[in-house]
């Protein structure tokens, strides 16, 4: 099962891709004040574009702790896709499932033969990456429950 509120959330360390570059980073350096961690599947997906956008726009690059996204591509496809959202955020490249499997995420896609990526899901996390929100989707397309979120994020 997914990690849940009160428990630590694992720490992994994996490229972080900024836009133009990409070293290996910990989570536990990103989260050192807290962070959300964002799970999708892939980027450039009408999915991930539809709300990547929306985080955007509901000013969640002005949280007081980073946004990360995680998902399965690699770094220089992360890394345009940012480029091309001009999106603010940061994004994990967890090509093989490091992270999605350290938080019990990792689903094998139907119709897509062989391939896995993670559900998605958002974490709030605090400075020692005890979580005080989780949200795992049902499905691929529900909405993400901004508001509580948000109301997670301003209660670290």
């Amino acid at each position: 099962m997914p990690p849940a509120v009160g428990d630590v959330a694992p720490d992994f360390t994996l490229p972080l891709c900024d836009g133009e570059t990409f070293r290996s980073t910990a989570l536990h350096e990103v989260a050192e004040d807290g962070a959300v961690v964002v799970f999708s599947g892939f980027v450039f997906s009408a999915i991930a574009e539809n709300w990547w956008k929306h985080y955007h726009r509901a000013g969640w690059a002005d949280f007081d702790v980073p946004v990360v996204g995680v998902t399965r591509d690699g770094p220089y496809a992360q890394n345009a896709f940012i480029r091309q959202m001009d999106l603010p955020f940061r994004l994990f490249s967890d090509v093989n499932g490091v992270a999605c499997n350290a938080f019990d995420l990792r689903t094998d896609r139907q119709g897509m033969a062989n391939v896995s990526t993670a559900w998605r899901a958002v974490f709030v996390i605090d400075e020692n990456r005890t979580i005080s929100y989780d949200w795992v989707a049902e499905d691929w397309i529900s909405p993400v429950p901004r508001r509580d979120i948000e109301d997670a994020v301003v209660d670290l």
